[in-house]
């Protein structure tokens, strides 16, 4: 029996912007009714990969076959009309038109007169969302849909037109553990019904839950095509970083030293109530929970970002006096915000721009900024903290989700903190890069400084954490000691399960 003919294949291809090879002799292959993973570290050429199946990008080198015969997509208007389909994180809906009105756009039905056949239109886009499993209105406006919402929109698009193929690149990034589970469910029915999927995703447990199959990157070059029957997560970050990973949460054990934060009854209307916990040096402590339980409004006022309304919070024993980010600065505070892109960096702006935007004062001679001072600035920080790049000059948005992480974090650091507060550390970014992050959090602790990290991530705040405080509802509900916590005990306190409980 012949072996079956991939629907969409990449053979030998290679891609290059300048002097950095993005892609070097890349295979892959999709099959229908298959839902193949493509997995590496940030930089690995992912990003590339897709974007040249999508049209986006004309390889250099090498051939994309669509059932078997060679193809050239010279926009992803080809690529679409090929039946190559993307989802993208953050779907591009028109919020003013309706989710039927979007997913026909410029195909819309038309009647006899030539106008618009409204309810032919809403007829097929229920027939759509039914054939996916997922109720939705057509008739009702993009706007104010969740991201899940709009994934869902997106996908029914691709399966009006007829895609062969459906590329999902992180898509369950901004997602809720129902909505990924309801999206799951979704690309299942997808593959029963005979689609070809990639799927794009840096959470391992995801890979092994819905894929059959695994690519892996590295650097731009093919290491893997395999089932991912008979392989383990371990297996697949060797595979990712070309290392053994000893170890993903490499904790110090750390004699804790003085309060270096404390925080005492802090409230704020509609957002939190009588929050109270300290920080000592040396002690990494987790703030955990649910979506919407207040950890990051309880950063932010913290950090001065927003006010609170009653209660004190206190940095090495003196009291903030006013609640704003210039006096938690003074006082010893830096937050690395939960989104880097749009809070923590400005994108536009060079690396070492970026990393010395908190010390304009100490890189100015004069009125001016030397610099001379801040490339040696961005240079120090790039080596201690292991920042891959091309140039310093560059703009930080052309480097991976992780080394934009690491300008953030060098940006705080060289404010010499007392704490550190830092917000979802790892989110986006890949394995190899995570284990660096925690390797780093773990040396600043024991160098002696505070730091209060918030995480949605359970194995992060278990493997992490001195100390886990657990948020419900705007509440502690918990402080769990690191001996004692565990997955299952942090989700009770999330879920209101019980009262809080001493350390």
């Amino acid at each position: 029996m012949s072996e079956p003919t991939p629907v969409l294949a990449l053979v030998d291809v290679s891609k290059s912007f300048g002097a950095v090879r993005a892609l070097r002799g890349v295979r892959l292959e999709l099959y229908a009714g298959e839902v193949h993973a493509l997995a590496g570290e940030n930089g690995a050429g992912k990003s590339t990969l897709v974007k040249t199946f999508a049209g986006v990008h004309r390889p250099d080198g090498g051939q994309i076959l669509l059932g078997g015969e060679p193809v050239v997509f010279n926009s992803p208007a080809d690529a679409q009309g090929a039946g190559v389909a993307v989802i993208y994180q953050e779907p591009t809906l028109f919020p003013d038109l309706s989710v039927a009105e979007n997913i026909f756009m410029g195909r819309q039905p038309r009647g006899a007169l030539g106008r618009i056949d409204r309810a032919a239109m809403h007829a097929g886009a229920a027939e759509l969302f039914e054939r996916l499993g997922v109720p939705m209105d057509p008739r009702r406006p993009a706007r104010g849909l969740s991201i899940a919402d709009q994934q869902v929109v997106e996908i029914a698009k691709a399966i009006s037109r007829d895609a062969k193929v459906l590329i999902m690149d992180e898509p369950t990034a901004a997602l809720t553990g129902q909505e990924t589970a309801r999206l799951f469910s979704v690309v299942k029915a997808l593959r029963e019904q005979g689609c070809a999927l990639l799927f794009i995703s840096h959470r391992l447990e995801e890979i092994f839950e819905l894929c059959q199959r695994v690519t892996t990157l590295r650097d731009g070059q093919w290491i893997a095509s395999e089932t991912l029957e008979g392989l383990t997560p371990d297996d697949l970050v060797t595979r990712m970083v070309g290392r053994e990973l000893d170890e993903l949460y490499p904790k110090q054990d750390v004699e804790p030293g003085e309060v270096a934060l404390k925080v005492s009854r802090l409230t704020r209307e509609a957002a939190f109530t009588d929050v109270s916990f300290e920080v000592r040096r040396g002690e990494i402590v987790a703030l955990a929970g649910l979506v919407g339980a207040g950890r990051s409004e309880v950063a932010r006022a913290i950090f001065g970002v927003d006010r609170w309304d009653a209660g004190s919070v206190e940095v090495d024993g003196r009291p903030l006096k006013a609640a704003s980010p210039t006096g938690a600065m003074a006082a010893g505070l830096a937050l690395v915000p939960e989104d880097r892109r749009q809070q923590g960096l400005v994108m536009e702006m060079s690396i070492e721009r970026n990393m010395g935007l908190t010390r304009l004062r100490a890189l100015s001679r004069g009125p001016l900024i030397s610099r001379a001072a801040e490339r040696a600035n961005a240079a120090d920080w790039a080596v201690r903290l292991q920042l891959k790049y091309a140039k310093a000059g560059d703009a930080v948005g052309v480097l991976s989700g992780g080394n934009q992480q690491k300008v953030v974090l060098a940006k705080w650091l060289a404010t010499e903190p007392s704490v550190l507060i830092v917000d979802e550390p790892t989110r986006g970014i890949d394995v190899g890069t995570k284990a660096e992050v925690h390797r780093l959090l773990s040396e600043l602790a024991a160098g002696g400084l505070a730091v209060l990290m918030i995480s949605s991530d359970l194995p992060e705040v278990i493997g992490m954490a001195d100390r886990v405080l657990v948020m419900h509802e705007g509440r502690i509900t918990a402080e769990i000691p690191r001996e004692r916590a565990t997955e299952e005990s942090v989700m009770s306190a999330a879920t209101g399960q019980h009262r809080k409980e001493a350390a």
